[in-house]
């Protein structure tokens, strides 16, 4: 093949590649979470009703300093993965962790001042309908 013949033929593939480039950075951007800012009601309580899609996810995240205990339950109506966790440099620790459960309680001790998540991720393909119920001690 000649190098005008291998010329026209990248030019050719150069507009699916960056097609394929596209779909892969807008593929990316699908999946999303709807983050919540952990804003306490009446000081110690907080509760929200959330609506997770398929495929997708939805966490609630504050920080909590040492010394705190956070009562949380949850209710959802369909199962749901969940967990709490917080982030120390680049690894992630799970205080609290379970698969496909509707419903969950338990108590947060924080042992020092980090920003901690609720999480839930829906991997069915309904939509996951939940109510959450947080209380500072």
């Amino acid at each position: 093949m000649n190098r005008r013949a291998v010329g026209g033929a990248l030019r050719q593939r150069a507009p699916a590649s960056i097609l394929a480039g596209a779909a892969i950075w807008l593929g990316a951007g699908v999946v999303h979470a709807e983050v919540i800012d952990l804003q306490w009601q009446d000081g110690n309580r907080f509760e929200r009703s959330l609506t997770v899609a398929p495929g997708k996810f939805a966490e609630i995240c504050g920080s909590l300093d040492a010394g705190q205990t956070v009562n949380w339950a949850f209710e959802a109506d369909r199962a749901v993965n969940f967990n709490v966790h917080y982030h120390v440099d680049k690894e992630v620790r799970y205080p609290a962790k379970k698969d496909q459960v509707k419903q969950l309680t338990g108590d947060l001790s924080v042992d020092a001042k980090q920003d901690y998540c609720w999480m839930w991720v829906n991997k069915t393909t309904s939509t996951a309908k939940l109510s959450v119920t947080l209380m500072r001690k």
